[in-house]
Order: C-alpha cells, then sequence, then structure tokens
C-alpha cells in the first residue's frame, strides 16, 4: 500500500444481512457481509485500486479486477466474491428484484456469498471497485433463470467456504460470520 492508502480501522463496523431464495435466485445462507471504512483510501483511484488488490492478493483473494459493478441481477454459483470500493458511491441491490438496496462508499469491502443476486442501481460519477475471489476461482454469470438454478444447487452446495478473510487473513471476520 502507499503512505496514502492504509487499512485504517481493525476493528471495523460490520453490517451482515441474509438473503433468502428469491424466485429463481438461490442467494444464501452465509451473510453479505461489508466493512465498513475498513480502509483509508487517498485520492488517486487506481493507486487505491492497486492497493485493494495487493491485500486481497495476500489473503489469497485473487483473480482481480477493477471497474464498475454489473447493472443487472446476477450471481455466481461456483465462487464467493470480495469487492473493495477505491472510490465514489454505489447503489447495490442485494437479493434480487425487490430485494435490499444499500450503499457502499470509498474504503468498504463487501464480501458476497456465492448464489446472493446483486446489481448496481446507481453510482457518483467518480465510482470505482475491486473485485477478487477466494483462490484466484474463475467466476460464472447466472441472471436468475429457473434452468440455471437447477443445474447450479448442486454447485452451491458443494462450495466451500474461504480459508482467509479478504481484509484481515486468518485473524478475520469472515470465519466467525461464515460459522
Amino acid at each position: 500500500m502507499s503512505h496514502d492508502d492504509k487499512l485504517t480501522n481493525t476493528n471495523p463496523v460490520i453490517a451482515d444481512y441474509i438473503f433468502k431464495p428469491n424466485k429463481d435466485f438461490p442467494n444464501s445462507k452465509l451473510p453479505l457481509l461489508i466493512y465498513k471504512q475498513v480502509f483509508l483510501l487517498g485520492k488517486q483511484k487506481n493507486k487505491a485500486a492497486r492497493s485493494l488488490q495487493k491485500i486481497f492478493h495476500k489473503n489469497n483473494w485473487k483473480n482481480s479486477w477493477s471497474n464498475g459493478i454489473y447493472s443487472l441481477h446476477h450471481y455466481h454459483s461456483n465462487t464467493h466474491e470480495c469487492m473493495g470500493i477505491a472510490c465514489g458511491k454505489a447503489w447495490v441491490i442485494f437479493g434480487g428484484p425487490g430485494g435490499r438496496k444499500l450503499v457502499l462508499a470509498k474504503g468498504d469491502v463487501v464480501i458476497i456469498p456465492a448464489g446472493l443476486a446483486h446489481k448496481c442501481s446507481k453510482t457518483s460519477n467518480n465510482f470505482f471497485c475491486v473485485g477478487a475471489y477466494p483462490g484466484g476461482s474463475e467466476y460464472d454469470i447466472n441472471l436468475g433463470t429457473k434452468a440455471e438454478l437447477e443445474k447450479v444447487k448442486p454447485k452451491l452446495q458443494k462450495l466451500s467456504k474461504p480459508s482467509l478473510d479478504p481484509v484481515f487473513g486468518k485473524e478475520g471476520f469472515l470465519k466467525s460470520f461464515w460459522k
């Protein structure tokens, strides 16, 4: 991390939410986690994004990307996902159509369990985030159809929990929330 980007809070406010199945979106028994303002990031979005990628990579959350969040309801059936907000704000609907709209802001990290639908509904002009997957998993994209749901149920049941928290590694909160 650069001198103006740092882990700011080793004991962050953690918001957790459970989403029940919603039509053909399986969602998850594991909670969505949002570590609020866990990073104090500088003003340069690319440096902030690289800092987030380094932390995620160090904790074995790899295959990272940086950009925005899809503006359609979707979920991943073969991997969990984390996103760090490098710049700006996004209003994201979790749980599928009619789900819960939550605000993600610069410095937040969200950990999305496999199967949980998410869709970006709005962003600030400067929004930029980084995503990564445990072990560098490749991710699939599912859009909530009945045919998909039948195919992905076995995958979701077999999927293991990550061994490391994407921000705090072995000492992280993920294990206590995802028992």
